[in-house]
């Protein structure tokens, strides 16, 4: 049964802190049968030119069709990522980008960052016009090297930082004093605005962290240069309203591999502690 989930309590955490969560929102085997899916589309990626992005050492991101994933019409469909999604981008939000992160054993702390430049004047004040819900298909633990956030910092000036992103080293005492540390479980998704400064930190396990991505922007901001699904026709007929008509894409008559776009080259820098 649909439950109701309150906006004000939804808008209060991303325009506060950044971030909210919701616990238990899947079962088990079913997001068990998601890391399978990852570790796989993974394996398939690494063997392709382009086929992966690093996001820093043992770090890889990799985007898809979704597809080819049984299990996104779920995520996409759920009662909370649609609340959520509408709460602060609006009836007509647009689902623009799907894959998922991977931090290896091995991986280092990131560089504090934010996923794209913020406005610091916006003309029309403080607005989220972008989301990233993200799910963790292991129980995760300290060893694994969870994600770190510094709530309240979306609305933090860092225009002089490097791309905007990347604050000076100078700067990240104050993130550290800030961070709170993510241990999310199976079955756990959240949802957070890229402007709140974070890192992912040391992967010192011996087991790999795959993350699913889900990108949410607002209808106004659509820009297929930027994110942009690829779907054949014959899966866009074959999804509920719900999922189809939030959809951000293009057409494309095969089903495979992408050639990976979204390099972001600050993680790359050798900028860890």
């Amino acid at each position: 049964m649909q439950q109701d989930y309150d906006a004000a309590t939804i808008m209060g955490g991303l325009y506060g802190e950044g971030i909210v969560a919701l616990s238990r929102a899947f079962a088990r085997e079913f997001v068990e049968s998601l890391h399978r899916q990852c570790l796989a589309l993974y394996e398939e990626a690494a063997a392709l030119p382009g086929g992966a992005v690093p996001r820093g050492p043992n770090r890889w991101y990799v985007a898809v069709q979704p597809e080819r994933v049984d299990g996104f019409v779920e995520i996409a469909s759920h009662p909370w990522f649609v609340a959520v999604s509408r709460a602060v981008l609006g009836a007509g939000y647009k689902i623009v980008e799907f894959g998922f992160d991977i931090p290896f054993p091995g991986a280092q702390d990131q560089p504090w960052h934010r996923d794209f430049p913020g406005d610091p004047e916006p003309a029309s004040g403080h607005r989220l016009s972008s989301l990233a819900f993200n799910m963790p298909t292991v129980d995760t633990c300290v060893e694994h090297g969870p994600f770190e956030i510094a709530p309240g910092t979306q609305w933090d000036d860092i225009s002089e930082a490097k791309a905007g992103m990347f604050p000076s080293r100078d700067k990240w005492d104050r993130y550290r004093s800030l961070a709170v540390r993510k241990l999310p479980q199976r079955g756990d998704i959240s949802a957070r605005t890229g402007l709140t400064i974070h890192r992912g930190t040391a992967n010192v396990s011996d087991e790999p962290r795959p993350v699913l991505i889900v990108g949410v922007v607002a209808d106004d901001v659509t820009d297929a240069k930027a994110h942009q699904l690829e779907v054949t026709a014959d899966y866009l007929e074959r999804l509920p309203a719900v999922v189809r008509d939030h959809l951000f894409y293009r057409l494309t008559d095969t089903v495979g591999p992408l050639k990976q776009r979204h390099m972001i080259e600050g993680l790359l820098e050798g900028a860890y502690d």
